[in-house]
């Protein structure tokens, strides 16, 4: 189950709008979900880190703290982070949903893989990166590309599981010392359409 006793981050990818992108409806058969989130406060900070499966089992969760210049920098200091981990404890080519609070990020990245998907075309994505950023938008953008597939849902501070994490590392160290875990969530079944669509099923007979 997820951290806090909040929704799992599959639920929360589900009802979470990702700029640049419509939903698909396979969304729910992602492999991982990672919510991540950085912190600034005077100079000083911290980096949280949540992983799941798409089945709710927790594949990491990270607390630590950090030295960063202003909030853009720690959003993009942790999903890079993030990223590291995720790559590191999973299978490679895997489909994630990421969740951060950040929208410019969130729409980065998604522009980025939408510009991925299809290379020989003029983007009319601008993305716009904050100069501090670079080293870690490069980061970001090379383990992106060792993924199958990356969404990015923008959700709020208050319900990111991420938050708590980044923003009390010395209060939740301990999460660190969890033990490491590479699991795979469970193979997707497929389930037949049996039901025809109200349009049909409401029908009479004779129409």
């Amino acid at each position: 189950m997820a951290a806090y006793g909040r929704p799992s981050l599959r639920d929360l990818f589900d009802d979470s709008p990702t700029p640049h992108i419509a939903h698909p409806p396979q969304t729910h058969h992602r492999d991982f979900y990672l919510a991540t989130d950085g912190s600034f406060h005077g100079g000083e900070g911290g980096l949280g880190v949540v992983i799941e499966t798409r089945d709710g089992e927790c594949v990491a969760r990270l607390s630590v703290p950090d030295v960063v210049p202003d909030n853009n920098v720690a959003e993009y200091r942790a999903l890079h982070f993030g990223l590291d981990v995720l790559a590191a404890r999973t299978p490679p080519y895997s489909r994630v949903g990421v969740l951060v609070d950040h929208d410019e990020l969130a729409a980065n990245v998604n522009a980025t893989m939408l510009d991925l998907d299809a290379p020989c075309v003029e983007s009319p994505h601008r993305t716009e990166i904050p100069p501090a950023t670079t080293n870690h938008w490069r980061g970001i953008q090379a383990r992106i590309r060792g993924f199958h597939e990356i969404r990015v849902a923008r959700i709020e501070s208050d319900v990111n599981p991420a938050h708590p994490l980044a923003n009390a590392p010395e209060k939740y160290a301990h999460v660190n010392d969890e033990r490491e875990q590479c699991l795979r969530p469970d193979p997707v079944t497929a389930v037949g359409e049996r039901v025809p669509p109200p349009s049909r099923s409401d029908r009479p007979a004779d129409d």
